[in-house]
């Protein structure tokens, strides 16, 4: 049988595949929606004889077919149906009422049911107290690489009065309460008069007595009486560059922004600020920019927040473990003041005041106690004042999760008491 050989036909790829495609229908963008029913339009079409005839195509529009996920939800699904109750128009009173919430909820909120420093100052003060006798050491040391300028100005905090030291030692507990008003009302005195370098020193001076601890038992009460000035001092810068944003004899609001402020005061909160930051000593440059936290509102809207982590960490170089732990209440009792909103830095505190606690168990401390014959049992109750109130901070309108978190915190704290407790050295 005689073999018929195969040519191959030639074919246009392109008409058949035209012939191929499904019958398309133009859709209005404004009407398509990935979850409405979908209406689907049904072609068919003939198969081509194998001869390659040209072969006729007949097709036929459907009518609406009913998508099987869509026909479970009867038509409509839940996104089409909330969407469609939501109201497309945001107005613009909309948007107004929603940054002033905003506004609301991020700014100073504490209310009355947070108890303030003040009612607790009494108690320390009569808690806190001792028989031996206390100095106050006159002395400052300021100083770096600054201008000219500033370094003539700052040259005026260590001119002392020869003498002044042996005036201020061998006193009692009366006497240096009576001393410390008396500094108080002099940097009233000397802010009232123009002498602001002189109010300045004497800021410095008396945070320098927060790194002495040779009476340990009456620290809490210095602490108290130290602070008051560092927040007398602190109220005086803030009204003096606020009263310097008056324009027409009209203050700025409680929630100005740094926008509205004019350059003069600007460039005055600054100068404090680098004066302050020319301090050499840690412990007063930290106590005594903590104590005009609040002006920084003057110079930046983040200035609050970028400070207090810095803050935070500064107290780290603070080797005694009971100087640092009040440095770090005063940081959280300046903070809540300001911005009680910001919470991660009162929680950076206390759990920096965890990790360093076993620095009581390190010679400094010990030689220490050894010396003012102080057992271990009052010592620790030295920290209460300061633990009482970072820990009042953090719970202040805090979530339940949080307090037990602080709660689980604690109970590893009074563990560490009890461990120190059960010594037999002590």
């Amino acid at each position: 049988m005689a073999a018929f050989p195969w040519h191959a036909r030639s074919r246009n790829y392109v008409s058949e595949s035209d012939m191929c495609k499904l019958e398309s229908v133009p859709v209005d963008f404004g009407d398509y929606h990935p979850l409405k029913p979908i209406t689907v339009t049904e072609s068919k079409t003939k198969k081509m004889s194998r001869k390659g005839s040209t072969s006729s195509t007949s097709s036929s529009s459907s009518s609406s077919m009913m998508d099987p996920l869509s026909s479970v939800l009867d038509g409509t699904d839940p996104l089409s149906l909330f969407a469609a109750a939501a109201d497309p128009v945001i107005t613009t009173a909309t948007m107004d009422n929603t940054r002033k919430k905003r506004d609301k909820d991020d700014g100073p909120a504490v209310g009355s049911d947070f108890e303030p420093w003040s009612s607790k100052r009494g108690e320390i003060l009569a808690r806190y107290t001792t028989t031996e006798k206390l100095s106050i050491v006159s002395g400052t040391s300021t100083g770096s690489a600054v201008s000219e300028k500033v370094r003539t100005r700052l040259e005026e905090l260590d001119d002392l009065e020869e003498g002044s030291q042996k005036e201020l030692l061998n006193l009692t507990q009366q006497d240096y309460m009576n001393r410390i008003e008396e500094l108080n009302q002099s940097l009233k005195d000397a802010w009232s008069s123009d002498q602001k370098v002189k109010a300045l020193k004497i800021v410095i001076q008396c945070s320098k007595l927060l790194s002495d601890t040779t009476v340990i038992q009456f620290y809490p009460s210095k602490f108290v009486l130290i602070t008051d000035i560092l927040d007398t001092f602190g109220k005086l810068v803030y009204e003096r560059i606020l009263s310097m944003c008056m324009d027409n004899r009209v203050s700025l609001s409680d929630n100005f922004s740094p926008e509205s402020v004019n350059d003069t005061a600007k460039e005055t909160c600054l100068n404090w600020f680098f004066k302050i930051a020319s301090i050499r000593e840690l412990i007063p440059r930290f106590y005594v920019e903590a104590a005009i936290l609040k002006c920084n509102k003057f110079l930046s809207k983040m200035g609050i927040s970028e400070c207090l982590p810095r803050l935070t960490s500064m107290i780290r170089g603070i080797g005694d473990p009971l100087v640092a732990v009040y440095a770090r209440a005063y940081l959280c009792r300046v903070g809540m003041e300001v911005a009680p909103q910001l919470k991660e830095s009162l929680n950076k505190n206390f759990f920096d005041f965890l990790l360093t606690f076993k620095q009581i168990h390190g010679d400094t401390v010990q030689n220490q106690l050894i010396v003012q014959c102080v057992e271990i049992p009052l010592y620790l109750t030295l920290y209460s004042p300061a633990i009482d109130w970072i820990l009042q901070c953090i719970a202040y309108r805090a979530p339940e999760v949080i307090c037990n978190d602080f709660c689980s915190s604690c109970s590893l704290l009074n563990h560490n008491y009890e461990h120190l407790f059960s010594r037999d050295e002590f």
